[in-house]
């Protein structure tokens, strides 16, 4: 070992990462995603919010609120907007000496009946006030809900059950439940008003009939936020950074890639993050349009390679040959016909054994669930029938250069329109 080889040259070289970067933050928090932002930072969303409000309107006199279920992409204030909305009414009714509360249930997590019901009566209870002490085990459902409505009846005249990721609940005997328990004589005086909230605008179409009648909610379909919108968002977070660091360039950069590609709010605020960690590792005394590029790469890297990293070798062909027809056709929609033919291209480059055709159906769906793939069934016209389309969501270079990182698929060819490619040629 030489001397440059040495603990000295490693110190050297790695000292830029353990010593301390420039001034860019002031207020890093402000770009956390769970931060929360002050109501008067909610953009673009007054219409939303007034028809929410009008929905949960009758909590304010004690009256049966309408039931709601909120739709739209992530990153659309879906989520803020309703926890803005039930605070308001909330706090109007308590000047009318109506108590309401308020349990904001995230069914990713709470994603049973049993969980989502234990969820929501630890989150209305206050043991001092009821005397109710609810375990996080050993209670069946059953029990649970008797628990529940003790607790709605004891504490409140109205509550608010806000479901965020509803159709990642399993079943729909929980929204019975909630939407019925008046009706059915489990609840005396109490009301319950349901906010539903999906990035699934299909979702309602899943439930049973009978949920359906007895839900009666009312739909807000939450539009992607446009570039004029997100710059809005982006500027109510600059006291995130030290005065004067942001260009007004960067922002609207932010701002534009974001509207461009997704109109996600909480995308276009990590880009940021991302944007100012990049500017502060390199003792920048701005941000500039140059940082919010290379950030977004690198961001994109990182999320794409975490993706991949949990993912089998098939998950991964399939992914790889709807890059590869993105790539050589300079589009992202394909047909499964051909996405399935690709498969099979870098199957055989890559020694893998070729799945069946609904097997890869159900791979795909698997990416679809991650986001990273969209699809939907369309028609084809006069006597060409229905079929699948799948659209790619994510910049296929990027997901390319993450490929390109993989010693089995990295120099993978494949076929597409006729003409044999490879990596190393696009």
């Amino acid at each position: 070992m030489t001397a440059q080889d040495g603990p000295t040259a490693n110190a050297s070289a790695l000292g830029d990462a353990f010593s301390a970067h420039g001034r860019v933050f002031s207020n890093k928090e402000l770009l956390n995603v769970g931060y929360v932002p002050n109501p008067s930072a909610i953009v673009a969303r007054n219409d939303e919010i007034r028809r929410l409000a009008t929905a949960l309107n009758p909590a304010i006199t004690g009256d049966n609120p309408s039931n709601a279920f909120l739709y739209g992409k992530t990153g659309t204030g879906k989520s803020l907007c309703a926890r803005y909305a039930t605070n308001r009414i909330a706090e109007a009714a308590a000047d009318n000496d109506v108590s309401v509360g308020k349990a904001h249930i995230d069914c990713s997590q709470e994603n049973t009946e049993t969980r989502a019901v234990r969820a929501t009566v630890r989150a209305l209870n206050d043991p001092d006030e009821t005397g109710i002490t609810v375990p996080e085990t050993g209670y069946g459902r059953s029990r649970y809900y008797s628990l529940l409505w003790e607790v709605l009846d004891d504490r409140f005249d109205v509550a608010f059950v806000v479901l965020d990721e509803i159709d990642c609940l399993d079943g729909a005997d929980y929204l019975m439940q909630l939407s019925r328990a008046t009706e059915a004589k489990k609840l005396r005086h109490c009301s319950v008003g349901i906010v539903g909230i999906s990035n699934k605008i299909k979702y309602r179409d899943r439930l049973d009939e009978r949920v359906k009648s007895s839900l009666q909610e009312r739909e807000l379909v939450f539009t992607p936020y446009d570039s004029d919108a997100l710059r809005e968002i982006i500027r109510s977070r600059l006291d995130a950074f030290d005065e004067g660091i942001l260009t007004d360039e960067a922002v609207a950069e932010c701002a534009s890639l974001a509207a461009e590609e997704h109109g996600d709010a909480r995308k276009a605020i990590n880009l940021l993050r991302h944007t100012g960690e990049l500017a502060a590792s390199e003792g920048a005394d701005t941000i500039t349009v140059d940082h919010v590029h290379r950030a977004k790469n690198l961001a994109e890297q990182d999320r794409v390679g975490a993706l991949l990293v949990g993912a089998t070798a098939q998950q991964k062909a399939t992914l790889l040959a709807v890059v590869s027809l993105a790539l050589v056709e300079k589009t992202r929609t394909f047909k499964t016909s051909e996405v399935y033919s690709a498969y099979e291209d870098i199957c055989a480059e890559a020694g893998l054994e070729v799945l069946s055709n609904r097997r890869v159906h159900d791979l795909l769906r698997e990416w679809e669930f991650l986001e990273v793939l969209e699809i939907e069934r369309t028609g084809g016209g006069r006597a060409q029938g229905s079929y699948l389309q799948h659209r790619l969501l994510e910049d296929p270079s990027v997901i390319r250069s993450v490929f390109d990182r993989s010693d089995r698929f990295a120099g993978i060819g494949f076929t597409a329109g006729n003409v044999t490619t490879t990596w190393s040629n696009i």
